[in-house]
């Protein structure tokens, strides 16, 4: 099994989302399965087998985050340096062809949800800025172009 890196607020997440699939999901699709066998036959029965494939893919995802979790290393931010970046790192950017800022908070897949801002240190833009300093340039090249920024600020 691969380690995965994960921040705290990951783990705990992927704990919490565990547990919840684990006991709530679970009883909702029991209670699901047993009120579309009430409808009757269940060979022709598609509640039955909405339900059955809701089962299967809440085990799957449990099986899923059991395993990220057995292999995941937590990684402690305190005694991490900041004047990288690596993962766990918040860095501020500046694009240079559009002059925009950005930040991102680099993780591993596992926690990675670009909706808030955080992207994974495998994703093309994650490993271009990986081990770069403050005030270093970065030129980063995706399917679309090439990406130029300029790391203003790496905080943890």
């Amino acid at each position: 099994m691969n380690e995965i890196y994960l921040t705290k607020k990951g783990h705990q997440k992927l704990v919490e989302e565990l547990e919840y699939l684990k006991t709530t999901k679970r009883r909702e699709i029991s209670k699901a399965i047993g009120k579309a066998r009430e409808h009757g036959d269940i060979s022709e029965n598609a509640d039955y087998d909405a339900a059955k494939d809701a089962q299967g893919m809440n085990e799957k995802r449990i099986s899923e985050l059991a395993a990220k979790l057995a292999g995941a290393r937590i990684l402690d931010d305190e005694n991490m340096s900041s004047d990288e970046v690596l993962i766990g790192a918040t860095v501020k950017l500046k694009d240079l062809d559009s002059e925009e800022e950005l930040e991102y908070m680099l993780v591993a897949e596992a926690e990675a949800d670009y909706s808030q801002n955080k992207i994974s240190v495998t994703s093309p833009v994650g490993s271009g800025l990986l081990n770069r300093k403050a005030g270093e340039i970065a030129e980063i090249k995706i399917p679309a172009g090439t990406l130029r920024y300029k790391v203003l600020n790496i905080s943890r």
